[in-house]
């Protein structure tokens, strides 16, 4: 690698880290928040203040702190991967006793949970209320039968994508494989055919166009938790950046 390569690429991480520091100062101001890959304004509206004086069952307000409401599913990008329900392939495996593969077909016709349910991406937005439709992780993980030592799920994706989740947050009664988003089949640029949803952890752990679950005794951080994002992103918190 020549010297011009090597100053390149340190010029680059520099910028990164700033990045990082200002989407920090400006998401804890409210109003500007920095998305992956550009900067965007939110505005506080009414909506918004209304959502933030509602409260969840155990008392916390039900939009996170520097949190917009927004109308739609924003997609925040990524490498798509195959949308084909044909050729799906769902590979539960790990540190279990009984590793299985699913087609869609399969992941069809096991039980299914349909929920309205709030998601609460990094980058400031939040969309309350919409239709989700999938399998619950629980219910697969009691399929593998998981064993005694297992502690987190590793979330494998197209091209090599992976989001690391604490076991007791992917196994939530709300966690699930989902693959219906308001009544329609997941649309490719929200995970199609299917996508992890653990709707009260950051947008980012719900990693799009799922194909693995891997359930793991020990920690491995994946794509964004190894550039920098907090390893469990409890928007309550504010768990942004680590």
């Amino acid at each position: 690698m020549s010297r011009t390569t090597v100053l390149r690429e340190t010029s680059i991480e520099a910028r990164g880290r700033e990045d990082r520091r200002r989407f920090l100062r400006l998401a804890g101001a409210g109003t500007v928040v920095a998305a992956l890959g550009g900067w965007y304004v939110l505005a506080d509206d009414e909506r918004s203040r209304a959502a933030r004086r509602e409260t969840l069952a155990d008392g916390r307000p039900r939009l996170p702190p520097g949190q917009k409401l927004i109308d739609y599913l924003k997609p925040m990008g990524g490498r798509p991967g195959n949308p084909s329900k044909s050729d799906y392939r769902l590979r539960v495996h790990g540190a279990v006793d009984a590793p299985f593969e699913l087609d869609f077909a399969e992941l069809l016709a096991l039980p299914q949970t349909e929920r309205a349910l709030d998601v609460h991406c990094v980058t400031g937005w939040s969309r309350l209320g919409a239709s989700w439709q999938g399998v619950r992780i629980a219910e697969l993980a009691e399929r593998a039968k998981l064993r005694a030592k297992v502690r987190y799920v590793i979330f494998e994706a197209a091209h090599g994508y992976t989001a690391n989740v604490r076991l007791d947050d992917a196994l939530a009664p709300d966690s699930l494989i989902a693959h219906r988003f308001e009544g329609e089949s997941l649309a490719n640029k929200n995970g199609a055919p299917v996508r992890s949803l653990v709707p009260h952890l950051y947008f980012w752990k719900s990693a799009k166009w799922l194909e693995g679950l891997r359930f793991v005794e020990q920690d491995k951080p994946g794509y964004w938790e190894t550039r920098g994002y907090h390893n469990r992103a409890d928007p309550w918190l504010e768990q942004r950046y680590g």
